[in-house]
C-alpha cells in the first residue's frame, strides 16, 4: 500500500505529465489554424506555403490513388533496415574500440572527420559503386547514422565509473565479465539515446538517398513535387515526414521502457 503522500506525489506527476501533453497538443493545433486562418484571408501566398486544407487534400488523393501506402512503406522499410544495421555495426565498432585500445587510438580522427564530412557529397560515388536501388539508400543512411553511433556508444563505455571497472579487475574478472556485467548495464541509458539519435538520422539518410535516386518513398514525392512546383505535395510529404519520424520516436520509446521493465 502507498501512503498517502506518495498517492499524491503520483498524482501530482500523472496531472504534470498530462499538461504537457495536453500543452503540446494545443500549440500543433494553434499552428495549423492560424497556418489556414492566414492563407484563408489571403495574407500568405498558399502558392508557396500551400495550406493545411490543401495538404489534407492532397493526402486523401494519395490514397484514393493508392500511391500513400506504397511511398510509406518504401521509406519506413529503407529506414528501419538502416537503422537496426546502423545501431549493429555501431556498438560492435564501439565495443571493439574499447576492447582494444590501440585501434581506437588509431581510428579516433578518421572517425571524426568522416562524421564531419557532408554524406550528400558522397551520393555520386554511391550511385555508381552500389548501383542507383534501394541499396545505395541503404548505404547512405548507414554513412551518415553508423558514425555518430560508434561515438556516442564508444564514449558511454568510456565513460564507465572507472572506479567499477578497478574494483572488477581487482576480482580477476575477464574483460568479458566486466562488458557484460558492468559495461553494458551502466552504458544502457546512452545507448538509448544513441538509438533515439540514430532513428532520425536514419531517416534522414534515406531521404536524401530518395532525393537522389529513387522513384518511390516520401523523399521521391517531396523531389518530383519541387520539380513540377506543386509545393502542395512537397509540404504533404513534409508532414508525412513528421508523422513518421514522431511514431518512430515513441518505438524507441517504446522499447526503451519494455527494457527497463526486464
Amino acid at each position: 500500500m502507498y501512503s498517502d503522500e506518495h498517492k499524491s506525489y503520483l498524482k501530482k506527476l500523472r496531472k504534470n505529465s498530462f499538461l504537457i501533453r495536453l500543452t503540446q497538443i494545443i500549440i500543433v493545433v494553434l499552428f495549423f489554424l492560424l497556418w489556414q486562418l492566414l492563407a484563408d484571408f489571403k495574407i500568405i501566398n498558399t502558392f508557396i506555403t500551400s495550406s493545411p486544407k490543401d495538404v489534407i487534400e492532397t493526402i486523401i488523393s494519395l490514397h484514393n490513388t493508392n500511391d500513400l501506402y506504397n511511398h510509406i512503406g518504401i521509406t519506413v522499410l529503407e529506414t528501419l533496415i538502416s537503422f537496426l544495421l546502423g545501431t549493429i555495426i555501431g556498438v560492435i565498432t564501439a565495443t571493439i574500440l574499447w576492447w582494444n585500445e590501440f585501434i581506437a587510438k588509431v581510428l579516433d580522427p578518421y572517425l571524426t572527420i568522416l562524421n564531419s564530412l557532408p554524406k550528400v557529397a558522397l551520393g555520386p560515388i554511391i550511385i555508381i559503386w552500389v548501383g542507383a536501388s534501394m541499396n545505395s539508400i541503404i548505404v547512405m543512411a548507414l554513412l551518415i547514422s553508423v558514425i555518430i553511433t560508434i561515438i556516442d556508444v564508444y564514449q558511454g563505455f568510456k565513460d564507465t565509473n572507472s572506479t567499477k571497472v578497478k574494483l572488477m579487475k581487482s576480482f580477476n574478472a575477464t574483460r568479458r565479465q566486466i562488458y557484460f556485467k558492468l559495461l553494458l548495464p551502466s552504458s544502457f541509458a546512452k545507448i538509448i539515446s544513441t538509438l533515439k539519435i540514430n532513428i532520425s538520422m536514419s531517416l534522414i539518410g534515406v531521404i536524401m538517398g530518395e532525393f537522389l535516386v529513387s522513384k518511390q518513398g516520401i523523399g521521391y514525392l517531396i523531389m518530383y513535387g519541387s520539380q513540377v512546383f506543386n509545393l502542395d505535395l512537397v509540404v504533404a510529404g513534409i508532414f508525412i515526414l513528421c508523422v513518421i519520424a514522431t511514431l518512430m520516436y515513441y518505438l524507441v520509446l517504446y522499447i526503451e521502457k519494455r527494457l527497463i521493465k526486464n
